[in-house]
């Protein structure tokens, strides 16, 4: 998927909190679950998922 000016700041959120990335991209869904509980087990992971998810969608 190309990247567009909008993913930027999602990009920004999702280094700092992981989480609010993918609630601004996605909302409050599965994903939005997933990337908390992988932020709670390690922030690195919660960061890679987080970036996964604004790159997929």
């Amino acid at each position: 998927m190309a990247l567009t000016c909008t993913d930027i700041p999602k990009f920004i959120c999702a280094v700092i909190f992981p989480p609010l990335g993918v609630f601004f991209e996605t909302g409050c869904d599965c994903h939005l679950a997933i990337c908390i509980l992988l932020t709670i087990l390690g922030y690195i992971p919660g960061i890679i998922y987080a970036c996964y998810v604004i790159l997929d969608h």
